[in-house]
């Protein structure tokens, strides 16, 4: 199986190599595109194995949760002018004093607790990666595809050109569940990492849209609703 990455990179290629050759020499036959951090993202065996993660290491969470309550606690005993920041005098002022030794010592203890919850999440994406080849090659090949971009290298497309969601079902025939506690010794491949944090960065993405609707939602309920007496 070729790594993620390097499919995607040969996805970007060849949308070059399509844009510059003659129209009469161009491929024949079906083009389409596909967001593969999405595609692993929608699978059944991630959302599974991240509830699982939550629960499995809620300890290493709320610890991560409760040290970054302490840190804005401190911050804000070094923040003598309440602006939200420490200047360089307030830095100054604050080194070897109680509060940036405290800080110093939380950031590993949080590095340490996020080390582990990650760790759980990127060998759950590896393990689903695996699979990710052989999935886009079959729907590639049912659907008689000869070229597949990434969203970002296409001017325009159909929405009916999009296979994400026909490799996210491959995905889910092929892997029906994943582990979340790596073996001893384990390390994430350079194409898992770098497809984790595209993930990542996804997921967040989602995120922000969802509150920032939500957000929307809410004030609108409020504008419409009645005035009281």
């Amino acid at each position: 199986m070729k790594p993620v990455m390097k499919t995607l990179a040969a996805a970007s290629l060849a949308a070059m190599a399509v844009a510059a050759v003659p129209a009469s020499a161009q491929v024949e036959g079906r083009m389409a595109t596909i967001n593969a951090p999405l595609a692993i993202i929608n699978t059944e065996a991630l959302k599974t194995a991240y509830e699982q993660i939550n629960t499995t290491y809620k300890p290493q969470i709320d610890s991560m949760q409760r040290l970054n309550t302490e840190s804005q606690t401190l911050l804000q005993q070094l923040d003598t002018n309440n602006d939200g920041q420490l200047d360089e005098a307030e830095q100054t002022a604050a080194q070897n004093s109680s509060q940036a030794t405290r800080l110093q010592a939380i950031e590993q203890e949080m590095a340490g607790f996020n080390n582990q919850v990650e760790a759980a999440r990127l060998y759950a994406v590896e393990q689903i990666m695996a699979q990710y080849g052989p999935s886009l090659e079959q729907v590639v090949t049912q659907q008689n595809i000869k070229v597949v971009l990434a969203p970002d290298s296409v001017v325009y497309a159909p929405q009916e050109a999009n296979i994400t969601g026909q490799v996210t079902t491959a995905l889910n025939s092929k892997v029906a569940s994943v582990g979340i506690v790596p073996p001893q010794g384990w390390q994430p491949r350079r194409n898992s990492l770098a497809m984790y944090q595209q993930i990542s960065q996804a997921i967040n993405a989602i995120a922000a849209i969802q509150a920032q609707q939500q957000a929307a939602q809410q004030q609108q309920g409020n504008t419409q609703a009645p005035a009281g007496r």
